[in-house]
């Protein structure tokens, strides 16, 4: 068949495929809005059936794969597309769903002659694929069609045609799901038992979040029933980051899985009972003025999230409990007693594996009911008798102590306990703060995790856990989410060459995947990147090449585009050389989405002062901005991880601005361009890019 008329056969299939979801959507009546407990449960049913019909209606499938079944005698069509959808009147798919087991062959076929197979609830279904076929469907309209693979033609094929011209379009300020363009090796992630801790090492443009995002689609799909959108939650490094991926679960179809960040989930949790001190501070502590080494290993935060503190507290809360137990009987009227034998009886055979302060409320309630037994048994009837009882229970079950995680925290961290946990200084400050009712982030997983052993976590555990940037998270910060799961079953993705916040995270994987049982882990590389041209991956790879480490150098695409452009610029002319550049970047339509990337914040602040004043409209990003507008943007390099632009402008990439300690952040701000890389320069360059200047 002709290329021109597999695309009219495809057309007039598609007109066909919307209709019949066009006729199918006005057959659904209209909602119910009556008390009927089982019209409501119809009624949530029909309505999650228009909504994927609605998501069908618009962009119907994006591929297409001919499986012939062993034993079958002619290859079957099928179209995959991001809702399942059946065929009026009969039993035959309209649309295969991405996620079910068949379509798992248009994600993992990469040609050739040889039979293929996919794992169903059935078993294993082998077969032969005669026709893999992109296509790009929007509103409707059948926009592009590529043959990956044609049984007999494979010559004929180009196989990275239709991702490249994907990833060749220009961005908006929202991450979008890549379904039509999911690769092999991300398949593999999305589709991974759910029982694990995964861990995703993947590099700048692998894709890693968004195949976080997607595998959650994928697991609410594969395991209906048991699990529930309601007890999912992804974890992100800040709010603008939130606002930036946004978008991809409703696209999915997916909705109601909780998204914030530590903090503000911390927070919440402990009923904010504190607040989080300003992390602006922080970030200009270490983002603006150099470091050493010693410097990161001594950190407020290496020190408070390590393992090391969470035996220590651990050691303490142990201490606690047995604190809990009296070591007095209880003696409400003379010559009535209750031994600590029997209250430690209770305690230790009657109360499970409830939280601390749970068994301690317990064997209050306990403690209660054996006076109430004792004076009706011994018929007192004399209020004053009982009332002088009372009193005494009163008494008693105060010194039994109780406690909310941040009142515990602040008096292990007071006076010579403090120095046992921390040095010395820095316990006195911490409990000074919680004496305010203020934290610093590193304190959140301490808090967290002395809540939950404290008083429990106080609602459903998490059916999955997601957590992106998660080089930036603590060994103790997992240890603490690792409570809120009956079993671990997790997606933690990260990038460690981009851990720029060494004050805070880890350099190896196995410092939070080691927290786990052996069996209960899964580990995946993601090193090809798909965001940049080869000419960016090549030059930001080259930053990082003085660095060790077990990680692997990103591998791009095949997708060329201009060289990376390196510029000297005099102080005085640094200013209207930034907006000179931004200027003739918004006149090529390429272009919707521009950074300019500082090495500080002070520093963004100038270029805003300087693009500003050149009349150009720029939004200047800070550690507080809940969100990401797109368009022309002015953001510090350590707030850009997570973004991606059309076109990058890194502003000073001099000495004075990195230094060797400082590759990963330079690295960074490289690779959140798409198309189009420039570093201007005053004095010196930097020894990380001298060979190239």
């Amino acid at each position: 068949m002709s290329a021109q008329s597999a695309y009219q056969a495809e057309e007039a299939r598609l007109e066909e495929a919307v209709e019949d979801i066009k006729r199918q959507i006005g057959g659904i009546g209209p909602r119910y809005t009556g008390d009927d407990f089982t019209e409501q449960m119809l009624d949530l049913q029909q309505e999650e059936r228009r909504q994927r019909l609605e998501i069908a209606q618009k962009e119907a499938y994006f591929g297409r794969i001919d499986f012939q079944e062993d034993g079958k005698e002619l290859p079957l069509p099928l179209y995959i597309g991001k809702a399942g959808v059946g065929r009026s009147g009969s039993n035959d798919l309209l649309v295969v769903d991405w996620r079910a087991p068949v379509a798992s062959l248009f994600y993992s076929f990469s040609g050739g002659e040889a039979p293929v197979s996919y794992d169903s609830p059935d078993g294993e279904i082998g077969g032969t694929v005669h026709l893999k076929r992109n296509l790009m469907v929007r509103q409707t309209e059948l926009l592009r069609l590529v043959d990956s693979f044609v049984r007999g033609q494979e010559e004929d094929a180009v196989t990275d045609e239709f991702l490249l011209f994907r990833l060749g379009e220009s961005k908006d300020n929202k991450l979008r799901d890549i379904v039509s363009t999911i690769q092999q090796e991300q398949d593999r992630i999305i589709r991974a038992d759910k029982n694990l801790a995964l861990f995703i090492q993947g590099v700048a443009g692998s894709g890693k979040t968004t195949v976080a995002l997607h595998r959650l689609a994928f697991l609410l799909y594969q395991y209906s029933g048991r699990i529930r959108s309601e007890r999912m939650i992804i974890f992100a490094p800040n709010r603008m980051f939130l606002d930036y991926i946004s978008g991809v679960l409703p696209e999915l179809g997916v909705g109601d899985i909780v998204q914030t960040t530590f903090a503000d989930w911390a927070i919440e949790l402990l009923d904010k009972e504190v607040e989080l001190r300003s992390q602006a501070e922080t970030l200009e502590f270490w983002f603006e003025q150099p470091h050493t080494p010693e410097d990161f290993q001594q950190a407020s935060g290496q020190l408070k999230g390590s393992t090391v503190f969470k035996e220590a507290l651990d050691a303490k809360l142990a201490e606690l409990e047995a604190s809990l137990l009296p070591d007095e009987p209880f003696e409400p009227l003379p010559g009535w007693k209750l031994l600590p034998l029997k209250m430690k009886e209770w305690h230790e055979t009657d109360y499970g594996e409830e939280s601390i302060m749970r068994r301690r409320e317990r064997l209050v309630s306990r403690i209660k009911r054996w006076l109430e037994s004792e004076l009706k048994d011994r018929g007192v009837a004399d209020k004053k008798i009982r009332a002088k009882a009372v009193a005494k229970l009163n008494a008693f079950t105060k010194k039994i102590p109780s406690y909310t995680a941040p009142q515990l925290y602040r008096k292990l961290l007071e006076g010579k306990q403090g120095a046992e946990l921390l040095p010395a200084a820095l316990a006195k400050a911490t409990a000074a703060r919680l004496k305010q009712g203020e934290a610093e982030s590193e304190d959140l997983a301490p808090l967290v995790y002395l809540h939950i052993k404290l008083h429990g976590l106080g609602r459903p555990f998490f059916d999955h856990i997601v957590i992106d940037e998660a080089q930036d998270y603590s060994p103790f910060q997992l240890e603490a989410l690792r409570l809120c799961q009956q079993q671990p079953s997790m997606t933690v993705l990260g990038d460690l060459q981009q851990g720029i916040h060494a004050y805070a995270g880890v350099s190896d994987w196995n410092e939070l995947s080691g927290l786990f049982a052996d069996g209960s882990t899964g580990y995946f590389e993601l090193d090809r990147s798909y965001r940049s041209t080869t000419e960016i991956i090549d030059f930001a790879n080259r930053v990082l090449a003085g660095m060790s480490g077990s990680v692997k150098p990103a591998v791009p695409v095949f997708r060329s585009g201009d060289a990376v452009e390196l510029e000297p610029c005099a102080d005085g002319d640094w200013g209207n050389r930034l907006a000179e550049v931004v200027r003739s970047w918004q006149k090529e339509e390429l272009f919707q989405t521009i950074a300019v990337i500082g090495r500080t914040e002070r520093e963004c602040q100038d270029i805003h002062d300087a693009l500003t004043g050149a009349g150009l409209d720029a939004a200047l990003v800070n550690a507080r901005q809940p969100a990401y507008g797109g368009g022309l943007t002015v953001v510090p390099a350590y707030l850009s991880k997570g973004l991606e632009f059309d076109a990058v402008l890194v502003a000073d990439a001099g000495a004075d601005a990195y230094g060797q300690a400082d590759a990963k952040l330079l690295y960074v701000a490289c690779t959140r361009a798409l198309h189009r890389l420039r570093l201007l320069y005053r004095g010196e360059p930097t020894s990380l890019i001298g060979d190239e200047a």
